[in-house]
């Protein structure tokens, strides 16, 4: 929970974990939004029990959120994909660490499309990536505002294992959209938008937990090699 009393970082709260084991540290890295006075930036904590965290503060400064950390080093340095905010627009970027704690080398991995698209002006990271032997599949959300407010809806796209700042696929068309009733209605209308997911023994049933309008969890269940059939089929190298 948040602890603006010794972190004033979280003087507003704190949203939006996302949890990634790390097997060279044997703990978990917590990336969320601490959302400062001066709005969200995007801090880190280790833990190995969810008892006793490592807070290291705020990594990101504001505006920046939707961040996760890779499971292990790429090249000798960690890596955290993360959202940087740039009014109108919000692109995703990567950036690089020796430490988890100086970053840099930072580079757009994926940009917010203009016009008509589902994804439009606005992206992020939705659950931290998961590794396959084809690259990094990423599911990421995507804003689109209308008259009557703004969509949330999910897409993929699949990054190179060794150099995960370059965008093999993605696809043009959403993957999950609001559609049940309390997807649609709620705090906040037409939203889904998921943190984190499990995988089953199989290595392949995906478990997806996500907000429905920002008032309930829901589950949704998948394959990863659907996914990764999905965009075989449907994606595109972005540029060509």
């Amino acid at each position: 929970m948040a602890d603006p009393d010794h972190y004033p970082e979280e003087l507003w709260g704190i949203e939006d974990s996302r949890i990634t084991f790390v097997p060279e540290l044997k703990k978990y890295a917590i990336v969320y939004t601490a959302y400062t006075r001066d709005g969200p930036g995007v801090a880190l904590a280790l833990t190995e029990d969810f008892h006793d965290f490592e807070r290291y503060g705020v990594i990101m400064s504001p505006e920046d959120k939707d961040a996760a950390l890779l499971p292990h080093r790429i090249a000798g340095n960690w890596a955290l994909i993360h959202r940087p905010v740039s009014a109108p627009d919000a692109h995703m970027w990567i950036s690089y660490s020796p430490d988890l704690r100086h970053w840099g080398s930072h580079k757009m991995i994926l940009e917010s499309r203009l016009g008509a698209w589902w994804d439009a002006n606005k992206i992020g990271l939705s659950p931290p990536p998961i590794e396959t032997p084809q690259g990094w599949l990423v599911i990421y959300h995507g804003v689109r505002h209308t008259a009557a407010g703004a969509i949330y809806r999910l897409g993929l796209a699949l990054f190179d294992l060794q150099r995960p700042e370059r965008c093999l696929k993605r696809g043009n068309e959403r993957v999950f959209a609001p559609d049940a009733p309390y997807e649609l209605r709620g705090d906040v209308d037409n939203v889904v938008f998921p943190c984190g997911y499990t995988v089953a023994a199989d290595g392949d049933t995906i478990n997806l937990y996500y907000g429905a309008a920002d008032t309930g969890i829901g589950l949704a269940t998948g394959s990863i090699r659907a996914l990764l059939a999905w965009l075989d089929e449907h994606g595109e190298v972005p540029g060509k």
